[in-house]
Parts: C-alpha cells; structure tokens; sequence
C-alpha cells in the first residue's frame, strides 16, 4: 500500500524514535512525499534538532535513512494536480501533498487532523495505521 508522507511525520519520527520511525522503516508500506519536503526540513532542522536528544549528525544521518525509504516525487510531476488540491485541501501549507496524493491516488499520512475535513484524499493518522494494520 502506497502513502504520501507529510512534513509532520517525518519530524515526529526525527524528533523522537517509536512507532512512527518504525513503520517508516518497515516494509509493509511504500512512502513517497513531494520535493517540499526537504525545504521543509531545512526550514525546520534547528528546531528539531531543539526538540531531540539526537545530535545533529545523528540527526542528518537518520534523515537520510528515511529518504532511503520514502520516495521525493519533483513538482512537476504532480502540478497538474495543484488546482484540485487547492480546492480541496483544507490547509495551504499542504497543498503539495495533497497534489502528490491525488496524482497517486492514495492516502495521506498526517496527524494534522483539520485535514481530514474533506473526503477526496483519504488521511491517515498514525494511530489509524497502527489501529488498521498492526493490531
């Protein structure tokens, strides 16, 4: 099964190891995320790094290993759907995932739960995963 990664999950799995980081780096799922992402992480990265206990090289090196795992899609390859997703998505600052989930039609994972007051592009909460396909 086929998700796209929000910016917030992959924090959370940077910030502190778990459940998120451990399904990240299973193989039950494929996980892909628009090139947005990486700005968002340079954007972030000081605060996160205020947020862990890891180092930064610890940091960077856990970083890398799940974009071994989770696909970085070019916008032009899902711009085309920019238009939908604005309509749709109910927070801006997710339009790109929103646009990536509908070129793939598939789910979204986020914990932001304001996106999930729409029905076009199913959200996934980590708990909906852990709930659906690990009990």
């Amino acid at each position: 099964m086929d998700f796209v990664v929000d910016a917030n999950i992959l924090f959370a799995s940077l910030i502190k190891e778990g459940k998120t980081l451990e399904i990240l780096l299973g193989d039950t799922f494929r996980f892909f995320s628009p090139e947005f992402l990486l700005e968002e992480f340079s954007k972030y990265k000081d605060y996160i790094l205020q947020k862990t206990k890891r180092t930064e090289k610890e940091l960077i090196e856990t970083f890398d290993l799940l974009l071994g795992v989770i696909t970085i899609v070019p916008k032009q390859e899902y711009s085309g759907f920019l238009g939908k997703a604005g309509k749709i998505c109910p927070d801006e600052d997710d339009i790109f995932y929103f646009s990536l989930a509908l070129k793939l039609n598939c789910g979204l994972w986020s914990n932001e739960i304001k996106l999930k007051e729409q029905d076009i592009v199913h959200v996934y909460s980590t708990k909906d995963l852990i709930e659906l396909f690990f009990v």
